[in-house]
């Protein structure tokens, strides 16, 4: 298979028949690539998506970085699943933003199996699309780090479509356009924490070449696709790999092991292209050079990367344009956020870790692990002078409850957050690190995409 990126490690993920239950959260011995590029010590085991995260609109806070070089992310998987999902429930939404549309009739095929070796002319497919890409660098300033992505250009006024997990968090997005090589400042327009996808609006930007897209409907399995991004988060000219299509309509549970939260990702495009950190929200092209899919995961089987072993997951282009679609229209629902995002100001933690101190500024927070054996979302600390801190929740206590609704997880309470803007109030309960519960009215600030 052709593949022009640099070997990186990656973690293994293990596949199982999805017919029509959700995936289990189990795993023998895996974790699934986030794609995102963190710049900070590569020693360190770290979350990509900086956990315990400030819960904002909506965080699909994820997984364990292993690094490599560049602090390379990877994007903790509890299950990887193959086979149709159409009876699976959708927690997103496709096309008519709400109605399920299965992509695909699904696939039974083995990642890397039965399948071609890709096309010949790799770099000259990607040539076609580059000019329409971006790199995405995100700066997370209540973290303290960095991330790296790419996305593609919608608009010639500098609309980008991402992945959700690219910049959420982020206090300051910058984008620097392939096709021009401008840097520009970036805002979010809204996001779906569900599908994974983000819509960014660059500030000035004009007379930008687009992406040339496809129709994920057509795609089949055996089809030659190149994978394009910024493998390694460096820039400069955009990576690729070659491989093919192995499965459609497939599923995989995103989840984090330190902050408890996951999503379900479906619909998505498998393929045995070598697909990198870095390469997240990014274009999977089909041999005549169109955009058929966002790349958004990756894992391996094993620490040497061969060509029967690569297994990448997109979000079909249809899909992703019915969301992008949504949120130019203005249309929020229960998982895709339109406009500024909602703060609380609070720190998951999970039962036995102890929460990172990164990012809170006064460094008050108390991190460590919830001591009530309450169910619902833990906290590992507040912002200070955030909402959260002002209703008076502290390290070690656990929110159970949201405007009405039971908050029995974190990603309970990720989810619930989607709908609510900066000045909504929102009553919210919880329970004291000595059993005692409480309630209080707050007013949601306004703070970084989650």
């Amino acid at each position: 298979m052709s593949n022009s990126h640099e070997d990186r490690e990656s973690s293994a993920a293990d596949s199982e028949q999805a017919a029509s239950a959700p995936r289990d959260d189990t795993w023998t011995s895996s974790a699934l690539g986030d794609l995102g590029v963190e710049g900070n010590d590569a020693r360190s085991r770290r979350p990509r998506w900086r956990l315990p995260a400030a819960i904002g609109a909506a965080a699909v806070v994820a997984a364990t970085g292993v690094g490599v070089g560049i602090n390379q992310a990877v994007w903790a998987s509890p299950s990887a699943a193959r086979g149709s999902t159409a009876s699976l429930g959708n927690p997103g939404g496709y096309g008519s933003y709400g109605g399920q549309s299965p992509f695909g009739s699904g696939g039974s095929s083995s990642g890397g199996s039965g399948a071609s070796s890709g096309p010949s002319n790799v770099q000259g497919i990607a040539a076609k699309v580059s000019p329409g890409l971006v790199d995405v660098n995100s700066n997370f300033g209540y973290q303290s780090s960095q991330g790296a992505g790419t996305g593609i250009v919608l608009s010639s006024n500098g609309e980008v479509l991402t992945n959700n997990h690219v910049i959420n968090g982020a206090t300051k997005i910058s984008v620097t356009d392939v096709g021009n090589g401008k840097t520009y400042d970036a805002s979010v327009v809204g996001y779906d924490p569900s599908h994974d996808l983000a819509v960014l609006q660059l500030q000035g930007a004009s007379g930008l070449q687009t992406a040339k897209l496809g129709d994920s409907s057509k795609t089949a399995v055996g089809d030659p696709v190149v994978a394009v991004g910024n493998a390694g988060g460096s820039g400069g000219t955009p990576t690729s790999a070659g491989g093919s299509i192995t499965a459609l309509n497939q599923s995989i549970t995103a989840g984090d092991e330190l902050g408890g939260t996951s999503e379900q990702l479906s619909g998505l495009i498998e393929v045995n292209a070598n697909i990198q950190p870095g390469d997240s929200g990014g274009s999977l092209v089909n041999a005549s050079g169109q955009v058929i899919g966002i790349d958004t995961a990756a894992s391996s089987q094993g620490s040497a990367l061969t060509s029967s072993e690569n297994q990448g997951f997109a979000v079909p282009i249809n899909q992703a344009l019915a969301t992008a679609k949504a949120i130019e229209a203005g249309h929020g629902s229960s998982v895709v956020h339109v406009g500024p995002a909602a703060f609380l100001g609070a720190e998951i933690s999970t039962s036995g870790s102890q929460g990172s101190s990164r990012g809170l500024g006064s460094g008050d927070a108390g991190f460590g692990s919830s001591s009530s054996s309450a169910s619902g979302a833990p906290l590992a600390g507040v912002v200070s002078g955030g909402p959260a801190a002002q209703a008076g929740l502290s390290a070690g206590d656990v929110i159970t409850s949201l405007n009405g609704t039971t908050i029995d997880s974190p990603s309970t309470l990720s989810s619930t957050m989607v709908q609510y803007h900066p000045g909504d109030k929102v009553q919210l309960g919880w329970v004291d690190s000595s059993g005692q519960s409480h309630t209080s009215t707050v007013t949601l600030a306004s703070g970084p995409p989650a």
